[in-house]
């Protein structure tokens, strides 16, 4: 692979090292939190798609959020995953929601996002779906039977790297869909199959959706647009990315000074979208300055300040930085042979001794005329 083409894979033991070392799981999965209080079901239930999954650490706390709002409602989730080992992560996660919430379907797929929402590929011919009735009612019942199942996904999910653009893209299009047998009743019109309807969300999470540097224009094509184009009436779609105005920038620049990953806000991308997609009814909603900006930090423990800045806590910084920054393997492999990595993220620790990273939000609904009408009656 080139340089031009060289792309970032958050490689598993990176991944691991920025989830545990970073408040960044927790603060995200409260801000898209946030986006459940406004949402209005209707029937047959609530539908939630998340366009990055990962391993459900952000998921999983969304799902316990609607699950205090909307107790007794029955949803579908989708979550949109390519890498196996992340799938694995996420339905080990699930028995608990399976317990606390019967009425729940939850399916997860590899597809691209165009794909993804309509659970669909273009090449029908290929897809491989499964649908698992869990049976039992409890939560180790739930936990056996995903276990399980987990080995035998690895075929569905084989990838392969395209030449055009250097990332991993699906072998063949497949589809998990999980429910408890017990619920299947109540399930059965939020029980997705190949042969259904289109589903549209209520909830669409784009956290980190794409790589930071790329197009503009890709990014809306490839990602906003379709995720945009996918809500139903009221529905709401909540994009986070990084914005690079924090010292975890700064130690980036001190190793590579003309770094600029992050070259496109929420503004760039919504008046994208409005140039790409002609559809009055998908409308920016108004954020205030904590809903559009905010934090997440590096934990460190107690003794590791600036005055004794431990190896752990440099390594552990350095690679949220670079994480965050998407710094290729060729390129990080270089900084670590020649140990300028470890001064740079040093000088800035002495001067930022709790070093923190700086996400933004931008929210996109589809209007819905009735609640709008409901809501002017009740202010007059």
């Amino acid at each position: 692979m080139t340089a031009e083409t060289s792309r970032f894979f958050d490689t598993r033991a990176a991944y691991i090292l920025f989830a545990n070392a970073t408040t960044e799981k927790a603060v995200v999965g409260e801000r898209v939190g946030r986006e459940v209080d406004h949402l209005h079901p209707r029937p047959p239930g609530l539908r939630v798609f998340d366009a990055g999954m990962g391993d459900a650490s952000v998921l999983t706390q969304v799902l316990r959020k609607m699950h205090t709002v909307f107790p007794h409602i029955p949803w579908t989730v989708v979550g949109k995953e390519i890498s196996i080992e992340d799938v694995r992560q996420a339905l080990v996660k699930l028995p608990d929601r399976f317990y606390e919430h019967p009425e729940m379907v939850f399916v997860v797929t590899n597809m691209t996002f165009r794909e993804a929402t309509r659970l669909c590929p273009d090449d029908v011919s290929r897809l491989r779906w499964r649908d698992i009735a869990l049976r039992g009612s409890t939560a180790h019942e739930f936990a056996t039977q995903i276990q399980d199942l987990l080995e035998s996904l690895a075929d569905d999910w084989e990838v392969t790297t395209s030449p055009r653009t250097g990332n991993p893209v699906y072998v063949n299009p497949a589809v998990v869909v999980m429910y408890r047998a017990d619920h299947e009743f109540i399930l059965r019109s939020l029980i997705p199959s190949p042969e259904g309807p289109r589903p549209a969300y209520d909830l669409v999470i784009a956290a980190q959706p794409y790589r930071a540097a790329a197009p503009l224009e890709s990014k809306v094509r490839n990602v906003i647009a379709p995720l945009a184009e996918s809500l139903r009436t009221g529905g709401r779609l909540i994009g986070i990315h990084s914005t690079g105005r924090d010292p975890g920038m700064e130690i980036i620049r001190q190793v590579w000074p003309d770094e600029d990953p992050f070259r496109h806000g929420g503004k760039d991308i919504v008046d994208e979208l409005r140039r790409q997609v002609d559809d009055p009814e998908l409308e920016v909603v108004p954020q205030s300055d904590d809903e559009a900006a905010f934090r997440f930090e590096m934990h460190y423990l107690p003794s590791e300040d600036a005055e004794h800045i431990g190896t752990s806590s440099l390594l552990a910084t350095w690679n949220a930085a670079t994480y965050v920054a998407q710094i290729d393997e060729r390129r990080l492999s270089e900084a670590m042979h020649s140990f300028a990595w470890e001064d740079a993220v040093r000088r800035v620790m002495e001067r930022e001794p709790r070093i923190w990273f700086e996400d933004e939000a931008y929210v996109i609904r589809r209007r819905d005329q009735a609640v709008e009408n409901s809501a002017n009656a009740a202010t007059e």
